[in-house]
């Protein structure tokens, strides 16, 4: 239907900019398209790529598990292992948080995998973090409260184990 128009290479350091502006003002889809405009300039952009994803996952409370498969689309295209492991649990545990918002009922042991499953991925990022960097940790801490301030989130002995898809 359209062609869209190319960003120029000297664009995208205010592109990124701009796209980190719409995510701080809650508007995930602005910010979304902007980091696609940076990646089909520059396909290997982490930056960008990055930021692509938070800005999908930052639209799963709005959007449900639709976007789960984007996110990890995107998440293939990461090249270090930390940044693989690390990014995949914040798919999880963003999934995780998006459906506590809507505290479907009996919701709280796909809450508590899913959030196991995050903290399992912040763990190996911790094993692989450079010097000085606790990001991972951080993450862990948040999934280990949230689970432990929701009594209705607990597991479920009889429920297989998530996977992404769900």
């Amino acid at each position: 239907m359209f062609e869209l128009k190319p960003i120029s290479p000297e664009a995208i350091p205010s592109a990124m900019e701009k796209a980190e502006r719409y995510r701080l003002l809650n508007e995930p889809w602005q910010a979304e398209s902007i980091c696609r405009d940076i990646v089909a300039r520059e396909p290997d952009n982490q930056e960008a790529l990055i930021a692509l994803l938070l800005s999908i996952t930052d639209q799963f409370k709005s959007e449900g598990g639709k976007r789960v498969n984007d996110a990890k689309e995107v998440l293939g295209e990461l090249r270090g292992d930390y940044e693989k492991a690390y990014y995949e649990g914040i798919i999880w545990e963003r999934r995780a948080t998006a459906i506590l918002h809507r505290q479907g009922p009996g919701s709280g042991p796909v809450i508590y995998g899913r959030l196991r499953e995050a903290m399992e991925c912040y763990e190996r990022a911790e094993e692989l973090r450079p010097p000085g960097n606790d990001s991972a940790r951080l993450r862990w801490n948040t999934c280990a409260r949230i689970i432990m301030d929701h009594s209705e989130i607990e597991p479920d002995d009889q429920r297989p184990p998530p996977t992404l898809l769900e």
